[in-house]
């Protein structure tokens, strides 16, 4: 996509300092790195975020990110990670093409990802749930076949089927 810095750099047209290549993914060093071998993982081809990006595609990425891991846990013996994705502006994405931050983390390294936490809203879990449930089962009726999203839905919060 024309003015898409990660597209530059899949295509060759801004430079990088790759670390793992495959046909359909490409991993490189971030230029403004949170941590020695800050990695991002990118799909070569062009999608706005995770929510663009056919589950196929998302795939090979996770298997891009697992192969990165594994040959930094091997060379380098690292083996504390955050694997990060931000998707939309609300979520602080800041390149619109999907991408997977992996960050090495270690102890005092001066990185703090500390969510606020609300355990206030356990009580509107079934709720939430049930909305989805409302949502698969229609989705479904509509398609004509299981849907996926009702398939997602049918465990409960304890992992049993509810079927």
């Amino acid at each position: 996509m024309e003015g898409c810095i990660f597209c530059e750099i899949v295509r060759g047209e801004a430079p990088s300092w790759r670390v793992y290549e495959d046909e359909s993914t490409y991993a490189f060093l971030n230029i403004f790195p949170a941590s020695e071998w800050h990695t991002l993982v990118v799909p070569k081809v062009h999608y706005v975020d995770v929510f663009d990006t056919p589950v196929e595609v998302l795939v090979t990425v996770s298997r891009a990110v697992k192969r990165v891991v594994d040959l930094y846990h091997r060379v380098l013996d690292i083996s504390h990670v955050q694997i990060i994705n931000s998707s939309g502006a609300q979520a602080q994405q800041d390149v619109f093409h999907t991408h997977f931050h992996i960050v090495p983390r270690r102890h005092g390294d001066g990185q703090d990802v500390e969510w606020s936490l609300h355990p206030e809203w356990r009580v509107r879990f079934d709720d939430m749930v049930s909305k989805l449930r409302k949502a698969g089962a229609a989705e479904a009726g509509a398609r004509g076949k299981a849907a996926d999203l009702a398939d997602l839905v049918r465990c409960s919060g304890t992992g049993n089927w509810l079927g």
